[in-house]
């Protein structure tokens, strides 16, 4: 169509294609420049710098390394400390059993040391017959006691002690009192309590009572040869 009333036509030079994207390319590139020197702007302008944030998390991580270096050796340092109280609590116990095992020891050489004096003979003094360390305790089994003593033939001693022992034991049960004999009357071998010795002789045994029996005491006779009377009685300190 020609005339006043065809359209306008613009004519220009065919750019290839490559061109193109090439150009759309590199405005893209300039576009993404621009955002991230905005966002770096935004960012110093708003008072953070990246670098200054590495700088400070590399300064935390060393600080936290050396503080978990301290931690460490603060936690070795105490670990021997407990160890060192430990030694020191178990010396202390030690010390406290040896104490203890000395005080037992000074007083047994104490009785030790009067036992002997009173088996020195003293000048032209009848011999007699002396009960020492009588002691009752109840045994490891329910109902079950053990008692020991130690006899002594003091003054003169122109023969030997011949003769037999005797235990009277009171008891109580359900609020009623009543009395063992050992040796018990039907009781065969005796021969545990004869007697026969020039300066001591050591007594040791046990008796039993049936278990919830509560022993209230114990005396122990001594008798020379088939007398039924006895020469000396004593009672037992019980433990």
């Amino acid at each position: 169509m020609f005339g006043i009333a065809a359209p306008r036509v613009s004519v220009r030079t065919a750019i290839p294609w490559y061109w193109r994207w090439l150009a759309i390319t590199a405005l893209f590139i300039v576009i993404m420049m621009f955002s991230r020197s905005a966002y770096e702007f935004g960012r110093k302008f708003a008072g953070f710098d990246q670098s200054e944030a590495d700088h400070e998390m590399h300064r935390l991580g060393e600080a936290n390394a050396k503080f978990e270096q301290e931690v460490a050796q603060l936690s070795g340092s105490a670990a021997q400390l407990e160890r060192q109280i430990q030694i020191e609590r178990a010396a202390y116990a030690d010390v406290v059993k040896q104490v203890r095992a000395l005080t037992e020891e000074n007083v047994t050489l104490k009785e030790d040391l009067a036992f002997f004096q009173g088996l020195m003979p003293s000048g032209g003094k009848e011999g007699g017959v002396a009960v020492n360390r009588f002691i009752v305790q109840n045994d490891a089994l329910p109902g079950e006691f053990r008692y020991r003593l130690l006899l002594t033939q003091t003054g003169q001693r122109g023969k030997d002690f011949i003769g037999r022992l005797q235990f009277v034991v009171n008891v109580q049960r359900d609020g009623r009192k009543s009395v063992l004999t050992l040796p018990a009357e039907d009781e065969k071998d005796a021969r545990a309590y004869k007697l026969n010795f020039r300066f001591y002789q050591r007594v040791e045994g046990t008796f039993r009572v049936t278990p919830g029996t509560v022993v209230k005491g114990m005396q122990v006779r001594v008798l020379e040869g088939d007398s039924k009377e006895p020469r000396l009685t004593q009672q037992a300190n019980l433990s």
